[in-house]
C-alpha cells in the first residue's frame, strides 16, 4: 500500500525487463491499489495483466523519449520507478576501474550517461504528466557509492561518480518539480547488493545474508516509499529505510 498515492494509481517504469524493474512491476501488479501500468523495456516482459501496457522502447535515445511522452499523452503519472543502470558491460570491455590508469573517456561517458543523464532527460521529456496538483512519487535507483561522504574505500570510479550526478541531478529536479506540484516526492534509492546480472561478477564479496532477491529489494523499496511524503522530496534512502548522507 502506498498511501500518498490514490487507489488506481498510474505507474510507469522503465528498465522493466531486469531483476530490479521487473520485480517491481510483478509486486505493483500485486497491488489491488494499481490501476494502470507503463512498463518500458527493450526486452519483452513475460508478463499478461489487463493492467499492464508494456512500452517496447531505448530511453537512451532521445526520439524514443518524445515517443514515451506521447504514448503517456499528458497522462498523470503517479508512480514512476527508474530502475536504468549501468556497472559493466563485457561485450564493450566496459568494468569498474579500480586505479586511474584504467579510466577512458569512453567508459566515463557511457557509464555518466545511462546512470545519471537518462533518468533526468526522462524526467523531461514526461515532465507534463509529473507536473500538476495530483499525487506523484519519483523514484530513481542510486547506490551507496554514490555517496562522497560515504567513500573510504576509493576505486570503481565512473559508477561512483556516475550517482553521485544522478543523486545531484535528482536533488535539483526536486526542487523544480516541488514547484510545479506540491505533492510530488523524488526519491533516490539504494536497494543493496542484489541477486541481478549488475552485480553477478561480485557477488563473492558480498557478507552472508546481504545478498538479495529482486522480489525482496521491489518489496523493501515500495515500503521505503510508503513511508516518504512530500517534505522527504530530494532525499536518499537505503532498502531498509535508513537515511543516506550526500
Amino acid at each position: 500500500m502506498l498511501p500518498h498515492l490514490p487507489n488506481q494509481f498510474t505507474a510507469l517504469v522503465t528498465g522493466a525487463s531486469g531483476g530490479i524493474g521487473n520485480a517491481f512491476v510483478k509486486h505493483l501488479l500485486s497491488l489491488p491499489q494499481t490501476g494502470h501500468i507503463f512498463a518500458v523495456s527493450r526486452q519483452p516482459l513475460l508478463l499478461q495483466d489487463e493492467r499492464l501496457t508494456q512500452v517496447d522502447l531505448d530511453v537512451s535515445q532521445e526520439e524514443d523519449r518524445r515517443a514515451l511522452a506521447r504514448k503517456l499523452n499528458n497522462v498523470p503519472v503517479h508512480l514512476f520507478f527508474n530502475a536504468i543502470g549501468v556497472l559493466h558491460d563485457a561485450s564493450q570491455g566496459l568494468k569498474p576501474e579500480k586505479r586511474l590508469d584504467r579510466l577512458t573517456l569512453e567508459g566515463l561517458s557511457q557509464v555518466m550517461q545511462t546512470n545519471a543523464f537518462i533518468p533526468a532527460l526522462l524526467i523531461s521529456a514526461i515532465q507534463s504528466s509529473l507536473q500538476g496538483s495530483h499525487p506523484s512519487i519519483i523514484a530513481s535507483l542510486s547506490a551507496r557509492v554514490g555517496s562522497i561522504s560515504d567513500n573510504h574505500l576509493g576505486g570503481w570510479y565512473s559508477y561512483r561518480a556516475s550517482k553521485a550526478a544522478h543523486n545531484m541531478l535528482m536533488k535539483t529536479t526536486a526542487i523544480e518539480l516541488s514547484r510545479l506540484n506540491k505533492q510530488s516526492i523524488v526519491l533516490c534509492l539504494h536497494p543493496g547488493t542484489t541477486d541481478t546480472p549488475l552485480s553477478q561478477p561480485f557477488q563473492t564479496r558480498v557478507p552472508n545474508g546481504k545478498l538479495f532477491t529482486p522480489e525482496f529489494v521491489a518489496s523493501q523499496l515500495i515500503d521505503v516509499m510508503a513511508k516518504r511524503t512530500p517534505d522527504d522530496t530530494g532525499s536518499f534512502w537505503d532498502w531498509a529505510g535508513e537515511p543516506i548522507e550526500w
